[in-house]
């Protein structure tokens, strides 16, 4: 684990030809509180777009299902601030990461 998911948020930016400044919500799942902040160190992520509703610290990390949570909770926020995109991202064992992109339409 770590920061696995940097290179999975800039693939996923690249492969979609967008930007960070193109992203109105991050949803990066912490395993940790220092995984998190090394992620939005080196992504520099903006706090007023990050895990804006607590992340899995705050929020809880179940077993099998972050993905359902990371994805939800930016479903609501994108729809309730009218955003366009939305990155979420989680870190896997072994130093890999992943990452999806919402698009609301």
């Amino acid at each position: 684990m770590g920061i696995g998911p940097v290179p999975a948020i800039r693939g996923l930016l690249k492969k979609n030809k967008l930007e960070l400044k193109d992203i109105d919500l991050f949803d990066i799942n912490e395993a940790f509180a220092p995984q998190f902040l090394s992620v939005s160190k080196e992504l520099g992520l903006d706090n007023n777009k990050t895990n804006v509703n607590g992340g899995a610290i705050a929020l809880g990390h179940p077993l099998g299902a972050s993905g359902t949570r990371i994805t939800a909770n930016l479903v609501y926020e994108l729809r309730r601030r009218n955003g366009r995109y939305a990155v979420g991202s989680a870190c896997i064992g072994g130093g890999q990461g992943i990452a999806v992109l919402l698009e609301r339409v």
